[in-house]
């Protein structure tokens, strides 16, 4: 492949929009999600390129409104499963002999899409259905998505260019090849980005893939299938089901011609799906690959130099933007406590500006939590702060559940490190905070390294250099993503590749070539023009 195909500069980040008010593109948005919001939509899984419909129809409600209903979708039973598998692998031949240009200009024409015509639609049912303000479906859905397409298709360039060197009469090249198999993806509800990417990295490689969309994310998920068909992607390449999660699973898994897992969602299902195909092992036709991004309980560490303006707009930003959904999302601060009080008076001035409600209205920055049982666990753990006698609620601790699940941002302040909400993941607006002593700042480091068995994200506030230095290295196994003087999200495609270690996943980095390189399996070849024609080397004269 020539290294001037690599050049072309598909990877330039997609510009977000502002969606000022009064803006045409707030205008065009709002009366999108207002259309598609009157619409009861009809979603039929996709098998081999063709709808699928059920018997068994489920209903699907908005976050912000659990009364009202949004659409249904068909589910799937196991035969559906086997279906998918089946059309999959029946693509296959077809798809692996595809010229990787034309599966580029697949994904690049839908990269365009939605930027284009798709945009408004794409982004709206983000807002639906998974309740995200316009901000948050922009930089997701629309702009996250897009990167996603384009730099992955310049990573795969990048990827086929890079050949071995060949000696004198030699030619050494390796050939990149697709998984000898299908691929299976499971996507979660937060992120409309990650549903798109994982299913279409695998395909861009060359593999055959079957889609398991997360429940809470179908509505989104049918723009993405829909973008994907109009971008002429073959019949059976991606197949999207909706059926049991672990029935599917141990249906998929147990497989001969599984070949690679490609998962974002809860640490216990990937451990789960892990011990499966370890107990399925020796069924497999080749070793699959897993590639697992899970949890997180992200930390903000701030030493006695930072600016106080600057750590409570991070923790402001970072734990409650998506109501605290992000993987990445800021869960638990260390703060000293000579700085304490002045991060506590700008935050608490800053949350009584926050705007909880619909994402119809712009203007709201926090919208609700994503079902029944998100909201009841972050109200237990508000419920449990107000009563504990080591914590106490400082700022928020509102949940109104009368016509949406809203939970407003909270801030719990604790004088025990170990309290319940510093350690366990939420998944939800809560802040948990402790106050250290000025001179334990090496031994609360210590304390942010050990305290909870994730490593994702991470954040460190100081304007002390040496600090700085003494956080980066003592931190350095503690999150995969690790930010100084910034929030701990926000991760760029091409930027700031994404993934964590430890119990938060395999750490092989969404948005790069480290993780392209997972869904293909290299053949060295050498080809030797002139060969020789006795064994005798000179040594034996």
């Amino acid at each position: 492949m020539s290294k001037a195909i690599s050049q072309v500069p598909f990877a330039i980040n997609e510009t977000v929009r502002s969606y000022e008010p009064g803006s045409p593109e707030v205008k065009s948005l709002i009366s999108t999600y207002r259309e598609m919001w009157k619409q009861n939509t009809e979603i039929p899984m996709v098998i081999g390129g063709k709808e699928v419909r059920t018997e068994q129809k489920t209903s699907l409600f908005s976050p912000q409104d659990h009364s009202h209903e949004v659409g249904f979708y068909y589910k799937g039973n196991m035969d559906h499963v086997d279906q998918a598998i089946n059309a999959a692998l029946e693509a296959k031949e077809k798809w692996n002999a595809l010229g990787w240009e034309h599966r580029a200009a697949i994904f690049l024409k839908a990269a365009d899409l939605i930027a284009g015509p798709y945009r408004d639609k794409l982004n709206a049912a983000t807002m639906i259905g998974q309740s995200k303000n316009v901000h948050q479906a922009e930089i997701d859905a629309a702009c996250e998505l897009i990167d996603f397409l384009r730099f992955n298709v310049e990573f795969m360039t990048e990827m086929y260019a890079e050949q071995p060197v060949s000696d004198t009469g030699i030619w050494n090249r390796a050939e990149y090849r697709p998984l000898e198999g299908f691929c299976f993806a499971v996507t979660p509800f937060n992120f409309t980005a990650i549903a798109g990417n994982l299913p279409s990295c695998m395909a861009m490689m060359g593999n055959v893939v079957v889609w398991k969309p997360s429940h809470s994310q179908i509505y989104s998920a049918k723009v993405i299938m829909d973008i994907f068909t109009e971008a002429g992607l073959p019949a059976g390449v991606i197949n999207m089901i909706f059926t049991d999660g672990a029935q599917t699973a141990e249906k998929v898994l147990s497989h001969p011609d599984f070949a690679g897992l490609h998962f974002t969602g809860s640490t216990g299902v990937f451990q789960g799906m892990w011990k499966m195909i370890g107990n399925n092992i020796h069924t497999y036709k080749t070793y699959p690959r897993i590639v697992g991004e899970t949890g997180g309980k992200d930390f903000v560490m701030v030493h006695p130099s930072a600016n106080a303006a600057a750590v409570a707009t991070a923790l402001a930003r970072g734990a409650f933007e998506y109501q605290g959904q992000k993987c990445s999302a800021a869960s638990r601060a260390y703060i000293p406590k000579s700085l304490w009080e002045e991060v506590k008076e700008i935050m608490g001035a800053q949350l009584k500006t926050v705007k909880v409600g619909t994402p119809e209205d712009p203007s709201n920055f926090v919208n609700a939590v994503i079902d029944k049982k998100s909201f009841e666990k972050c109200k237990s753990y508000i419920e449990r702060a107000k009563n504990s006698g080591d914590s106490k609620v400082i700022f928020g601790g509102t949940c109104d559940d009368s016509k949406g699940w809203f939970v407003h941002p909270t801030v719990i302040e604790t004088t025990n490190p170990q309290y319940e909400s510093m350690c366990e993941e939420i998944f939800g607006p809560i802040l948990s905070v402790y106050i250290y002593e000025d001179a334990d700042w090496q031994k609360t480091l210590k304390l942010v390294d050990e305290t909870s068995p994730y490593s994702l994200t991470g954040s460190i506030f100081s304007q002390d250099r040496y600090a700085i230095a003494e956080a980066y290295k003592a931190l350095e196994n503690a999150a995969g993503n690790f930010y100084i003087n910034d929030k701990p999200t926000g991760a760029v495609v091409g930027q700031q590749p994404f993934g964590g270690a430890r119990a938060s996943g395999t750490n092989d980095k969404a948005g790069s070539k480290m993780n392209l390189l997972r869904w293909v399996s290299v053949r060295s070849i050498k080809e030797t023009f002139v060969s020789p024609k006795d064994y005798k080397y000179p040594y034996l004269g």
